[in-house]
C-alpha cells in the first residue's frame, strides 16, 4: 500500500511510519508543518529507505495537500497531524481550532476530490482514518470504561477540537460515502515523545536532578498504551478495518500519576542512583490543572475481538525501555530542552505553579 501519513514527525505519527517501514513493504509519504512538536530526528532511523519520502506541510494548506494527494495517490490516508497537549491549548485556544478542526476539513475535501477521481477498484480499497483520542469522551469516574457507543462529552479546549474533527470525519461518511474510520486512543508513551508530557518530562526531569511536577494529589488516572502498539493497531485498522467503523485503542494499563512518577522514579534509582538519595525526593506537588479529568479508560475489546489486535507491552515493560531510551538518547532531547521546550510549566496559572515547584 502507499500510506500518507500526516503528521508523521509527530510522537505518534513517527512510531506509525516507522513500523511501517520496518514492519512491512509499504511506502509512506510523511507531511508534517514541523510545528514546535514535529521533529525529523525521530525519523532518522527510517530517513534512507527507498520506500520513505517527506514533505513539509500545513493541513491546513489546501494547495499543498491536494498536490500530496495527486502526487503521491495514497491507498490509505492516516491523519495524525493534530495539536494535542491540553496545556497548550488552555493557553491558546486558537491553534487547536484551526489545525484540528480547520486542517481535517482541509483533508477531507481533498480526500472526498481525490477518491471520486479513482478507478472503481482504487476506489472501493481507499481509506480516510482519523486518529483521534479518548478524551472526546470527557471523565470516568472510579469505575466504567469508554466504549465506541460512549456519548461524547469534551472538557478542555483540546479535546473540543478533537471532537469536532471526529464528527466532521463521521459527516463526510455519511453525506459524501466517503470511506473514513476513526480510531480513539488513550494515553501514549515511549520513545521520541516530546518532553512537556507527563513520562518524558518526569525522566528528563530526572535526569536533570530537577523537582518532578505533580499536579494536585496526583490521583488522576490514565490508561497508558505503549506507542509501538498503537502503531502495529494502526496499520492492522488500515489493513482490515471496515469502513464506517470506530475503534478504540487501549492497552489495559490503569495507573494514577504519582504512581506512573514513583515508578519512574524506582526505575531511575536502578539505572543512575543519585547520590542525594532516592529521585522520589524530587517529586513537587503543583496546583492543578484547571478542569482536571480524573480518569480515562479504554473498552479495547471491539478491535481485539474483530481485528485481533492486542497490546505486546505490560506498562511495566513499556516504561522501562522508555527510562532506558531516554536515558540512551540524550542527543535527541537536549536539542529540544536547549531550544523549543525548557521543561517549564504551560497552561494557566504557570507562573504560581512554577514558584510551587521552586
Amino acid at each position: 500500500m502507499k500510506i500518507l501519513i500526516t503528521g508523521g514527525a509527530g510522537f505518534i505519527g513517527s512510531a506509525v511510519a516507522r513500523a511501517v517501514i520496518g514492519k512491512s513493504v509499504d511506502q509512506i509519504l510523511v507531511l508534517d508543518k514541523l510545528t514546535y512538536a514535529g521533529n525529523l530526528a525521530s525519523l532518522r532511523p527510517i530517513a534512507d529507505s527507498s520506500r520513505f519520502a517527506f514533505v513539509q506541510a500545513d493541513i491546513c494548506d489546501a494547495v499543498a495537500v491536494a498536490r500530496a494527494f495527486a502526487d503521491f495517490q495514497p491507498d490509505v490516508v492516516m491523519n495524525l497531524a493534530a495539536e494535542s497537549h491540553v496545556d497548550r491549548s488552555i493557553d491558546g485556544p486558537a491553534a487547536f481550532v484551526e489545525t484540528n478542526v480547520v486542517g481535517t476539513f482541509v483533508m477531507l475535501r481533498a480526500a472526498l476530490d481525490y477518491w471520486r477521481r479513482l478507478d472503481r477498484a482504487h476506489a472501493r480499497a481507499f481509506r480516510f482514518m482519523h486518529i483521534s483520542t479518548d478524551e472526546v469522551f470527557g471523565a470516568l469516574g472510579a469505575e466504567g470504561l469508554f466504549r465506541e457507543d460512549t456519548p461524547y462529552a469534551p472538557t478542555s479546549p483540546y479535546s473540543a477540537s478533537k471532537a469536532g474533527s471526529d464528527h466532521l470525519v463521521r459527516a463526510w461518511r455519511h453525506t459524501y460515502g466517503l470511506p473514513t474510520i476513526v480510531t480513539n486512543c488513550s494515553n501514549n508513551y515511549g520513545p521520541y515523545h516530546f518532553p512537556e508530557k507527563l513520562i518524558p518530562l518526569t525522566i528528563i526531569n530526572a535526569i536533570e536532578e530537577k523537582p518532578l511536577p505533580v499536579y494536585g494529589c496526583g490521583e488522576n488516572v490514565r490508561d497508558w498504551l505503549y506507542v509501538e502498539d498503537h502503531a502495529f493497531a494502526l496499520m492492522r485498522v488500515a489493513r482490515e478495518g471496515e469502513v464506517g467503523e470506530s475503534y478504540n485503542v487501549g492497552g489495559r494499563n490503569e495507573w494514577r500519576n504519582i504512581d506512573v512518577v514513583q515508578a519512574i522514579c524506582e526505575l531511575m534509582d536502578e539505572f543512575r542512583p543519585r547520590r542525594a538519595g532516592p529521585h522520589r525526593d524530587l517529586i513537587a506537588f503543583v496546583a492543578d490543572r484547571p478542569g482536571h479529568d480524573l480518569r480515562y479508560a479504554i473498552d479495547a475489546s471491539k478491535i481485539e475481538r474483530e481485528l485481533g489486535w492486542r497490546p505486546a507491552e505490560r506498562f511495566e515493560t513499556g516504561l522501562r525501555k522508555t527510562v532506558r531510551w531516554y536515558l540512551d538518547n540524550s542527543v535527541w532531547w537536549q536539542a529540544i530542552r536547549s531550544g523549543t521546550y525548557r521543561g517549564e510549566r504551560l497552561g494557566v496559572l504557570a507562573e504560581q505553579d512554577e514558584e510551587a515547584v521552586a
